[in-house]
């Protein structure tokens, strides 16, 4: 009896582990961890190269200075009397900027003029008593020593008259002109050196008073050095028909502002000294450049970019997509199985946000231009041409 209620037991047991066994095969197939998916190539912008026509441009730095400047300075000594301007005002040429005391030159010219009445009354009278020695003479009246006495007397009173005009027009220029000092051009004045009621040191001589000082505005001239290197390719571009150092102003450069961003004013090339300096083994060159508002001043430092090369065909990609390993410089490509090449390349200059490639690249390389920390050299990517509108997104089952 116990024998048979342990094998009825022992039935049980198997058929119910006969009837879990395929449960728990099926509960363990879906517990396996399934295999992950490889993830997809990461999306990059890509683009052409751009082809321009480029001009490599030389900088360099530079003052300011005046085409004119001119020291007001007194031709007469004397009182100043008055002053006609406000410090640091735009004058014109004729404006008048100082007055000497006159009263002393209106002396001296009335003393002048009287002299040269007096003269000429003299001369008058030579005149008549040389006309009648003329027919004393011919009566045998008087001697011919006393004709050529009365002849004398004449040539006499006539030099007279001469250097007494001379006298009364050098006192009317003290009086109307020199007494009264006008801008000798137009520019800016600077503030005044001597005020009124100061004695005044006026003549040629190096200790005159010096008054103010008057700089001209419009046109300004702006002056430069560059090395002899530079000067020798100038040289020879010039040869090829690009005169950089030209003396006829047909030449264009840019300048800009220690405070601009860009190269927005635009002068030519007048002047390029003629020898190299010794001590520094630099030459001087000079551009104008047209200043109507008064804003280029004087002294004021500035940047200037100069024609460097003849004008010739390039290819720009924007400069944030070199890179740089060590000493080179490279760029990511695309090829045609979108794989990622490394081509190093040779830089040019930089023109506004695209930097010229020299050498390195060919027109129809699709450079990657956005995404560049998302590739690496000989994998795949996505690339998505720039400026190309984004793949749509996959519309949602209902």
């Amino acid at each position: 009896m116990g024998q048979t209620h342990h094998r009825a037991a022992a039935g049980l047991v198997l058929a119910s582990l006969a009837l879990l066994s395929p449960l728990l095969a099926g509960c363990g197939s879906n517990s396996a961890p399934a295999q992950s998916a490889a993830p997809p190539p990461p999306t990059v912008t890509v683009a052409k190269p751009e082809k321009r026509t480029i001009v490599d441009q030389d900088e360099y730095v530079g003052r300011f200075v005046a085409v004119d400047s001119v020291e007001v300075r007194s031709r007469l000594s004397g009182y100043l009397s008055s002053i006609h301007f406000t410090d640091g005002q735009m004058v014109k040429k004729g404006d008048l900027l100082f007055t000497i005391d006159r009263r002393p030159f209106q002396i001296i010219l009335d003393q002048a003029r009287a002299n040269l009445a007096q003269s000429r009354a003299t001369l008058s009278y030579a005149e008549a008593d040389l006309a009648r020695g003329e027919q004393l003479e011919r009566d045998k009246t008087i001697t011919k020593q006393v004709f050529d006495q009365r002849t004398q007397a004449k040539r006499v009173a006539e030099a007279a008259v001469q250097a007494n005009e001379a006298l009364v027009h050098q006192a009317e220029l003290d009086f109307q002109e020199y007494s009264q000092l006008r801008a000798p051009i137009d520019g800016r004045i600077g503030d005044r050196r001597v005020s009124p009621g100061n004695l005044v040191t006026g003549g040629t001589a190096g200790n005159t008073t010096l008054l103010g000082t008057i700089v001209s505005v419009d046109p300004i001239r702006f002056e430069f050095t560059f090395d002899e290197a530079s000067y020798l390719r100038y040289e020879r571009l010039a040869k090829g028909g690009r005169d950089v150092t030209s003396r006829e102003g047909s030449v264009v450069v840019a300048l800009k502002l220690l405070d601009e961003p860009d190269f927005s004013h635009q002068g030519r090339m007048d002047f390029v000294d003629n020898v190299i300096d010794r001590s520094s083994g630099t030459i001087r060159g000079r551009a104008v450049f047209s200043n109507p508002d008064g804003v280029l001043t004087p002294g004021m430092f500035a940047r200037v970019q100069v024609p460097g090369s003849p004008s010739y065909s390039a290819l720009l990609v924007p400069d944030t997509a070199v890179g740089t390993e060590q000493a080179r410089k490279y760029v990511l490509a695309v090829d045609s199985e979108n794989l990622v090449r490394m081509k190093y390349v040779t830089l040019g200059q930089l023109s506004g946000n695209l930097r010229v490639i020299k050498s390195g690249i060919e027109e129809k390389d699709r450079v990657v231009v956005n995404g560049l920390m998302r590739a690496r050299p000989n994998q795949k990517v996505n690339p998505q041409q720039e400026g190309a509108p984004p793949p749509a997104a996959p519309q949602a089952k209902n």
